[in-house]
C-alpha cells in the first residue's frame, strides 16, 4: 500500500494543563498485519478524562504512554485489510486504535458495528465505555430505589448524562452539577433532569452547598462521583445514611500533577473525610470500568433498546481533524465540550 498514516505522539509529559507542544503529529507508513490481525482506517477517534492520567508518569491502574508512543484510546473506522475469518474489508469495528489515523488489532480485541441499528459514533459514547461506565457504576454501586435523591456532576458528559437518565427511568429525584447556565438548561430539557446547578457560579464549597440545599431538600442518597474538587466538598456533608457514593473519576484534579500532589488532595484527606464516611454509614466503591467488560453485553441488552425508543437522549462534539485534538482534548478538561468529545478523522 502506498497509502501514508498519521498519529498523534506524546512528545513530552505535561506539568498541569497539556499543551500544544507535549504532542507530536507524525507521518508513518501503513503497519502490515499478521495472521488474525485487521487493518482499520480511523473515521472517528474518542477523547475521554482518562487520557490525562496516561501522559504522567506514575503509579497507576495501567501504564503510562511512553515518550514518542501513540496516544491511546478508543476509535471506531472501517476494515480495509483483513487476515481474521471474522472480519472483511468494509466491516465497521470499534477497537483501540489509539489518536492515529489507522491502527492494527487482533480479531479478539475488536467489535463489529451495526451502522444500521445506530451511528458508529455511538460506540464511542452513549453505547461505548462512557455510557457504560454510567450504568454499570449506577447499578452496581449506587443501587438506585425509586423516591431517593441522586447528585451527578458533569451533568452533561456522556457519563453524567447517562447517570441522571437511568435514575429518572428508575423513579429517583435527578439533580445535576454542570459548568454553565446553557449545560444546566441541557440537562433539564434534553436529559429530564429535575434540576441542575451551575457550579461556575457559585465559588466555594459552602456556596454550591447552600446551593444543592435548596433542590434536594431531603438530602443526597447517591452521589456519582467523577468529578471531585469543590463539587464533593459540597456533597459530602449532604449525602443522608447509608449513602452510596460510586467513584469512577476526578477531573478537577488530573492536572495538579498527578495523584501525589499534596495541594490538590489536602481539602479532602484526615478526619473529615473519613468521619463523615463514618458516621453517616456511608458504601464508597472505586471502579475501573476496563475490569467490568465482562457485563458489557448485559449493558447493552437494557441500554440500546431505550436509546432505540428515544427514552435515552445523547450529544455529541465533534471537532475535526486529528491535528486538532489536542485542543479539543484541553477543551474537554476544562469543561469546554458540549456532550461526548468526539474527533471526526475522514
Amino acid at each position: 500500500m502506498t497509502e501514508k498514516m498519521q498519529r498523534m505522539v506524546l512528545a513530552s509529559r505535561p506539568t498541569g494543563m497539556p499543551q500544544d507542544e507535549n504532542f507530536r503529529l507524525e507521518t508513518d507508513d501503513l503497519p502490515e498485519i499478521g495472521p488474525n490481525e485487521v487493518l482499520v482506517r480511523t473515521h472517528y477517534m474518542s477523547l475521554d478524562p482518562y487520557m490525562r492520567g496516561r501522559m504522567d508518569d506514575a503509579k497507576s491502574y495501567a501504564a503510562p504512554v511512553p515518550i514518542g508512543g501513540t496516544m491511546e484510546g478508543g476509535a471506531v473506522g472501517e476494515v480495509i485489510a483483513s487476515n481474521h475469518p471474522k472480519f472483511a474489508s468494509g466491516d465497521f469495528v470499534f477497537g483501540m486504535f489509539g489518536w492515529a489515523t489507522h491502527g492494527v488489532a487482533k480479531g479478539q480485541d475488536i467489535q463489529k458495528l451495526d451502522a444500521a441499528l445506530a451511528p458508529i459514533t455511538t460506540a464511542l459514547g452513549v453505547l461505548g465505555m462512557p455510557g457504560f461506565t454510567g450504568w454499570f457504576g449506577l447499578m452496581e454501586y449506587g443501587k438506585p430505589k425509586a423516591g431517593e435523591t441522586l447528585v451527578v456532576a458533569a451533568a452533561n458528559g456522556p457519563v453524567g448524562s447517562m447517570v441522571g437518565q437511568l435514575a429518572k427511568l428508575h423513579g429517583l429525584r435527578v439533580v445535576g452539577i454542570a459548568g454553565g447556565a446553557e449545560k444546566c438548561k441541557t440537562a433539564t430539557e434534553t436529559y429530564g433532569f429535575d434540576a441542575c446547578i451551575d457550579h461556575r457560579a457559585h465559588e466555594t464549597a459552602r456556596d454550591l452547598r447552600h446551593a444543592l440545599k435548596e433542590v434536594c431538600p431531603d438530602g443526597i442518597d447517591i452521589y456519582f462521583e467523577n468529578v471531585g474538587g469543590k463539587v464533593l466538598d459540597a456533597v459530602l456533608p449532604m449525602m443522608n445514611p447509608h449513602g452510596r457514593i460510586p467513584l469512577c473519576g476526578m477531573i478537577a484534579w488530573y492536572n495538579a500533577g498527578g495523584l501525589g500532589a499534596d495541594a490538590a488532595m489536602e481539602a479532602l484527606t484526615g478526619p473529615r473525610l473519613w468521619r463523615t464516611i463514618l458516621v453517616n454509614f456511608l458504601s464508597v466503591n472505586g471502579f475501573i470500568i476496563s475490569n467490568h467488560f465482562d457485563r458489557y453485553g448485559d449493558f447493552l441488552r437494557e441500554v440500546a433498546p431505550q436509546l432505540a425508543a428515544g427514552k435515552i437522549a445523547y450529544t455529541e462534539d465533534i471537532a475535526e481533524g486529528l491535528e486538532n485534538a489536542p485542543a479539543a482534548f484541553r477543551a474537554l478538561l476544562s469543561g469546554g465540550n458540549k456532550g461526548k468529545q468526539i474527533v471526526k478523522l475522514i
